[in-house]
């Protein structure tokens, strides 16, 4: 085996000298040819040229493996090799038509030798070199990154296995579907987690053996766009597999309930899951409702693409929500002075959730709503804490889809914010809410069924009712 070396061999690059040797392999059944049939200055080109292509895979092999590595000396017994054979027909031609008629005799003997070497040389790339995966994962917004941050976890830990996070930019789109201002959200994932810079990670020259992505959209988004450079279908091109875990928890229905799985087609029948080659999704049934959207909207003879490709194996957002306990939390100086009582003990804390698709819906009369809900909690606040948390592309969407409306809310958030009786969060850390929260209130949205997972209280607001 080859000596270990500060990195082994990533899989693209043995496919891709793989595939090199047997183009040498194919050099060697033209040289044969060209033997029988006298040509003996096409035969010394060819191998010249073989000699400087073996020259630059020993070059190569060496840079990943060191000089000790076992295939390097079988690349220099084939450059040998290569040496007799070039100096024997340099030998056929001094005998001119005396010799010829052993020519093919002896061309048959050099193919056989170089055969022989070069086969070497292949099986020692197959079996003595070393492989690591490369995998590399492209989140958007930092608050999604729960929906890959275990599975990135357990790459991490797998000794043959390279595992990037690599955040890339987004942007606003503006009502006219034009890209906006671009953000970046590189510094606000956890402290502890090792960031690549996007600008730095050429996904196209790497080509990593998996890419993880959990935006679904490529350029079907109303509100934002990832860069056009991380579409799903852009992504298949550079990666032996491509997959693609949503960023969301769906409500749990039977795959046969036919009004519940119609208003959940469009999460289903998206670009990602088109493009990828695995889809990762939260259950059994919730992969059965994907097959059965999938093959209706793509045709009933697609059924065996969809059921190979999506994967009931659960969510890591329920994983990350899970593994995040209420004593371990870092909670800001600020939040815990509207949580304690004068007496130390805390008061109950309330999650609030508000969504986009409500907003899009109801409009002015949502706005209402928020506020109302404000007044009510603000009179309870010496025994209830209220933790709003709106969706993290509520300004966005506003501005994009509701602009006439975005006045209103930016003066809604400002007074809450300032009032300082409750608790805003706009931070990337969806789960330390959850974490902290005693109960649910709000919108009927991905994060309540997430939520639902915890056991405690869940009620949904309804927006018609002040």
């Amino acid at each position: 085996m080859c000596k270990e070396a500060e990195k082994n061999m990533r899989q693209a690059r043995k496919r891709e000298i793989l595939k090199f040797i047997e183009s040498l392999h194919q050099a060697h059944s033209e040289m044969k040819e060209a033997m029988e049939k006298h040509e003996m200055a096409s035969v010394q080109t060819m191998l010249a040229e073989c000699q400087e292509f073996a020259v630059e895979l020993g070059n190569a092999i060496e840079d990943t493996e060191g000089e000790n590595c076992v295939t390097v000396s079988h690349v220099e017994n084939y450059c040998e090799t290569l040496f007799h054979v070039f100096e024997e027909v340099n030998s056929w031609e001094r005998l001119g038509d005396v010799g010829r008629t052993n020519i093919s005799t002896e061309a048959n003997k050099a193919y056989k030798v170089l055969k022989k070497q070069l086969l070497r040389v292949e099986n020692s790339v197959k079996n003595d070199i070393p492989v690591r995966k490369e995998i590399v994962f492209f989140p958007y917004k930092a608050s999604m990154w729960d929906s890959l941050e275990s599975v990135y976890l357990a790459a991490k830990e797998d000794p043959d296995c390279d595992a990037y996070c690599v955040p890339i930019p987004y942007f606003d789109l503006n009502a006219d579907r034009s890209f906006g201002t671009m953000h970046y959200e590189g510094d606000q994932y956890p402290d502890d987690l090792e960031i690549t810079d996007w600008q730095s990670y050429n996904v196209e020259e790497r080509k990593p053996d998996v890419i993880f992505i959990h935006n679904p959209y490529d350029e079907w988004n109303n509100v934002t766009s990832v860069h056009p450079r991380y579409y799903s279908k852009n992504l298949k091109e550079y990666t032996r597999k491509l997959v693609y875990i949503p960023y969301f928890i769906l409500n749990e229905v039977e795959p046969d309930d036919y009004k519940m799985v119609k208003e959940m087609e469009h999460f289903c029948a998206v670009p990602a899951v088109i493009h990828a080659d695995s889809v990762f999704v939260q259950s059994e049934k919730m992969r059965q409702i994907y097959i059965n959207v999938m093959s209706k909207t793509m045709g009933e003879d697609t059924r065996k693409i969809w059921e190979k490709k999506i994967l009931g194996l659960g969510s890591p957002k329920s994983d990350k929500v899970f593994n995040t306990k209420k004593e371990d939390l870092k909670i800001p100086e600020e939040w815990l002075k509207m949580i304690e009582k004068p007496d130390g003990k805390w008061k109950k804390v309330v999650f609030y959730n508000t969504g986009v698709s409500i907003l899009l819906t109801y409009n002015e009369k949502m706005l209402d709503k928020i506020q109302s809900v404000f007044e009510l909690f603000k009179k309870n606040q010496d025994r209830v804490v209220l933790l709003w948390r709106p969706h993290p592309l509520m300004k966005a969407t506003i501005a994009s889809m509701r602009p006439q409306l975005l006045e209103e809310y930016e003066r809604i958030v400002q007074e809450y914010r300032e009032a300082g009786w409750g608790i805003y969060d706009d931070t990337s850390d969806m789960e330390r809410a959850v974490a902290l929260s005693d109960a649910y209130y709000g919108d009927e949205s991905s994060v309540r069924h997430l939520y639902q997972k915890t056991g405690r209280p869940v009620m949904i607001q309804d927006v018609t009712v002040e």
